[in-house]
């Protein structure tokens, strides 16, 4: 039995090409892995931690070994947390609309509270950089509006995708794949709807042995 995390980043809900995509994958996946549990964060929904001044403060006290006050340690508490429930899973789905060419703030949000020195990666003189979060396959179901892959001209303005897959090496997948919805409105509705089901057709095949 193992669990699959699904980090939900578009607040269009039923209007989101993502979130299709992603409700096609996990009913797929879990008809291929039925002992398995599905997990959803959907980061627009107001429950992430808070990462501020009391948050950053914490942080590099802990980090340099100096005390914290009680209220920073609580503080600091909410982010060891939802980095603990991160890392409990054994598969992850991102799936996210594209914002401004990159990911959504609160996806960003997210990103900066689970990605914290000795908790998701680890840095020495002799080593680098070391990611944390080993031996974990994750998917990303990427919407944009445009397209941009090669050959578009606009691939120097996608910093969805790129982003998305380095933070991901950064802290220690090294089996990412990614489906892309694009363009989603470029077109008109029927483009928009092809698109749509050839995603979602890749989606449920990928499923079967994610």
């Amino acid at each position: 039995m193992g669990t699959l995390l699904h980090i939900q980043a578009s607040p269009m809900k039923e209007r989101s090409f993502s979130l299709h995509t992603a409700t096609a994958f996990i009913g797929s996946y879990l008809q291929s892995h039925p002992s398995d549990t599905v997990r959803t964060v959907d980061v627009f929904d107001g429950t992430l931690a808070e990462f501020g001044v009391l948050q950053a403060a914490a942080k590099y006290k802990i980090l340099h070994g100096k005390p914290a006050s009680e209220e920073e340690r609580t503080a600091w508490a909410a982010v060891e947390k939802t980095v603990a429930e991160f890392r409990a899973a054994d598969k992850y789905v991102f799936s996210s609309a594209m914002w401004n060419f990159g990911p959504p703030y609160m996806l960003k949000k997210y990103i900066d509270i689970i990605v914290q020195p000795t908790l998701t990666f680890a840095y020495s003189p002799a080593e680098g950089y070391k990611g944390l979060v080993t031996g974990k396959p994750a998917l990303l179901i990427l919407a944009r509006g445009g397209a941009y892959g090669p050959g578009s001209g606009a691939e120097g303005y996608d910093f969805q995708k790129p982003y998305l897959e380095m933070i991901l090496r950064f802290i220690g997948f090294t089996r990412i794949d990614t489906i892309l919805v694009e363009p989603t409105l470029m077109g008109g509705p029927p483009a928009a709807a092809e698109k749509l089901a050839a995603a979602i057709a890749v989606a449920r095949e990928k499923a079967r042995t994610f």
